[in-house]
């Protein structure tokens, strides 16, 4: 969203997909997706990473720790993309500004870029970590965010990230080859 300071307190949806929409870092396996009933294929069906998905996911760890600001509310990593969700806290220095901002009526720096903010430096760290450890840049240069506007759009977000292995080949992002 043009002109909104992503090192905003409040949770953000993230989707990071691969180049080429490879799917280089996991499976969906187990349950007929397509005749089953949905009680029946989360049951059976499960994510099962390859490579490049256990090396994503150690990092999504780590720099979850790594950030104090930041932490990675729920993540899925499907065959060829991640969705997480990330809340960025309050930091000391965002308690700092606000007095600053109370006591003077307005404060003296301007709010972050999107390039410079908490949840593009976190995707940026992401993808050069991880690309690090393969070898070669697996990611797509751009990524796709969602600010999380209330209570309800949180828990549908949850939710979609829950079900997306569920709904795998019915995903915009699917690709035959997973």
């Amino acid at each position: 969203m043009e002109n909104y300071d992503y090192s905003s307190c409040g949770a953000y949806f993230i989707t990071i997909c691969t180049q080429n929409r490879q799917s280089v870092l996991s499976r969906i396996v187990g349950g007929d997706v397509l005749d089953a009933p949905q009680s029946e294929v989360l049951e059976d069906l499960s994510v099962e990473l390859l490579p490049c998905g256990k090396i994503a996911e150690k990092y999504i760890n780590q720099l979850s720790d790594f950030y104090n600001g930041l932490s990675v509310e729920r993540y899925v990593i499907m065959p060829n993309h991640i969705h997480m969700l990330l809340f960025v806290k309050p930091t000391e220095n965002d308690i700092f500004e606000t007095e600053l901002l109370s006591e003077e009526g307005a404060s003296r720096t301007s709010p972050p870029t999107r390039q410079h903010s908490t949840v593009s430096r976190f995707v940026s760290t992401f993808k050069r970590f991880c690309n690090k450890e393969y070898g070669t840049n697996i990611w797509q240069r751009y990524y796709h965010d969602h600010i999380i506007r209330n209570q309800t759009d949180y828990e549908e977000h949850i939710n979609y990230i829950c079900e997306n292995p569920i709904r795998w080949c019915y995903d915009e992002l699917y690709a035959e080859d997973s």
